[in-house]
């Protein structure tokens, strides 16, 4: 009998040593559009439902092993610069892991650029941002390039002749890096380069300087700290004519097929993904186009800032969407302390808070695409854009990074390796604040519509009308906001605090006339109220966490 003992403890000792028990499968195999009910129903309010087709085919991919094996590729390789070819020649070129490339080519012909240009039917917009939440939940540095292809088209019409050349195949789908000349293209990017060292978000600072040559061609000098997607074909920049800032469309290769003098100094080994490229450039003689009227660049340049911050909100919510399946996926595999994680009232808790602020940041972001849409026919949709774009903006890009942590740390160590797609998101998230605009610079932007276009600040109250009169705490709400803006004393220092006290009567506004009763209460509780805490995962007790939870889960 002993003997017999001993050899079950020998047999124990030396089982193997790398048995895999406990760990959760991949999250693959799911359609990321099929099966989120809560974005489907969002886009089809919104007037987009048209896009389904192609959306349930870009949710099969985001949800596929092949996405999140050409992101953690396309990651994994950084991009190499090469300045000169083997003979000494300057040729300012990058490179990049083949496996960007094919996200490339699969994002263009999906028309996550062009779509709400070239829709033949209305809510061009909704269908275009139902592709951006998608995709941005497998790859986010590739969005960046697409973005500012998306949002030039609208730069580029205050010039007739450019647009005429460029928006054909800025709004063609198909990838092409070559390096050719633009009517040579099958499709064409736009990138960007505005910032100077010296200045940052002041683009008043703009030092680089611009001479006229001929009718059609300027001259430029100077040193741009950031542009990004360095091998577009075309750059929209500043620099001073006769003093005055003027936008200027910077071509990579000219139409003879010489190549532009567009030198790029390095790459920046930045904080966010890989995939991407980002690099500081000069300007040393070369040639560009004016785009808009000279003096007015920062105003024209705005106009693209306007759209692209459009394009942060609804990523930032896809990014959200992204990180809280992961979370939720973990949980459901996971054990600990002999259950389930998502069985356990405290990971309830964190996982249903993370859930309502999600789909909280869905509703704003097809909201806001909405009125994309309508703004050329509806003052009310027009003067929304103004005010609600920056306070989107905001507080979205200030929730993200806190959300992708938390989700990271319900998954634990596993999270924080780069094998987890979740890293790539929490490297991500702090980018989406600083672009287009920090905080600061995007809150100041809220009170000056505010307070210089009272018509946009009376549409903003009216949207909030039928939520006021459905539940009351909204109403409470807007009381403490009211105290807020009629105290004209500090109004510049108390910018951020009425940017987040707007973005949170908003998202419970949407949330009363489009979510569950569970999810209504959890948020206008937990955020409007004085219940709730200042972390996620302090819901109160009273709050139906399990019906929230199955609201929020990704149906495989």
């Amino acid at each position: 009998m002993n003997d017999r003992l001993e050899d079950l403890d020998t047999i124990r000792f030396n089982r193997p040593t790398h048995q895999v028990t406990n760990q959760p499968p991949p999250l693959v195999g799911y359609n990321a559009w099929a099966g989120d009910a809560i974005l489907r129903d969002a886009v089809q309010r919104a007037g987009g439902s048209w896009i389904a087709g192609r959306a349930g085919d870009l949710g099969e991919l985001v949800g596929s092993e092949r996405l999140q094996m050409l992101a953690s590729q396309a990651n994994r390789v950084a991009p190499q610069l090469r300045t000169h070819d083997a003979f000494g020649h300057r040729i300012d070129e990058i490179e990049y892991h083949p496996a960007y490339h094919e996200l490339m080519t699969v994002a263009l012909a999906n028309g996550l650029h062009s779509t709400a240009w070239t829709a033949a039917r209305s809510g061009g917009f909704v269908a275009r941002a139902a592709l951006n939440y998608l995709w941005n939940q497998g790859e986010n540095g590739t969005a960046c390039p697409i973005t500012m292809t998306f949002a030039a088209v609208q730069v580029l019409r205050s010039t007739p002749a450019l647009a005429k050349a460029w928006e054909p195949k800025l709004t063609a789908d198909q990838y092409d890096p070559r390096l050719v000349p633009v009517p040579d293209k099958l499709g064409a990017m736009i990138g960007m380069a505005m910032t100077e060292k010296q200045g940052g978000s002041d683009l008043r600072s703009t030092q680089t300087r611009a001479r006229r040559l001929s009718a059609d061609w300027y001259e430029l000098r100077g040193h741009k700290w950031f542009c990004s997607a360095p091998m577009s074909d075309g750059f929209l920049t500043l620099a001073l004519l006769d003093g005055a800032i003027t936008c200027f469309l910077v071509p990579r290769v000219m139409p003879d097929g010489q190549r532009n003098r567009f030198l790029i100094q390095r790459l920046k080994d930045k904080v966010g993904n890989r995939s991407n490229a980002s690099a500081e450039i000069e300007y040393d003689g070369t040639l560009a186009q004016l785009v808009g009227e000279p003096g007015r660049g920062i105003a024209t340049i705005l106009e693209m800032a306007h759209l692209t911050r459009f394009d942060i909100v609804v990523a930032v919510a896809g990014m959200m969407r992204a990180a809280l399946n992961q979370a939720l996926h973990h949980c459901a595999h996971r054990v600990a302390f002999g259950r389930e994680l998502d069985a356990q009232p405290l990971m309830q808790n964190v996982l249903a808070d993370l859930a309502i602020e999600a789909e909280a940041a869905t509703l704003l972001a097809f909201r806001l695409a909405h009125a994309f849409d309508r703004q050329n026919d509806d003052e009310h949709e027009r003067l929304l854009t103004r005010i609600l774009t920056p306070v989107a903006k905001f507080w979205l890009c200030k929730r993200l990074p806190m959300f992708v942590s938390e989700a990271m740390e319900c998954i634990g160590g596993n999270g924080y390796v780069d094998e987890h797609p979740i890293a790539r998101l929490y490297r991500e998230a702090p980018v989406n604040g600083i672009w287009e605009g920090s905080g600061n610079v995007i809150c100041l932007d809220v009170l000056r519509a505010m307070q210089k276009t009272p018509d946009a600040r009376e549409a903003l109250f009216r949207e909030l009308g039928p939520a006021i009169a459905a539940d009351g705490r909204v109403s409470r709400y807007l009381d403490v906001i009211g105290t807020e803006l009629g105290n004209a004393h500090g109004l510049e220092g108390r910018a951020r605090r009425i940017t987040e006290l707007l973005a949170q009567v908003l998202s419970a506004a949407l949330l009363v006339q489009h979510s569950t009763k569970e999810v209504v209460d959890a948020f206008c509780t937990a955020r409007l109220g004085r219940d709730g805490g200042k972390s996620f995962g302090t819901l109160p007790g009273r709050v139906e966490v399990d019906k929230i939870l199955e609201r929020a889960r990704i149906r495989t």
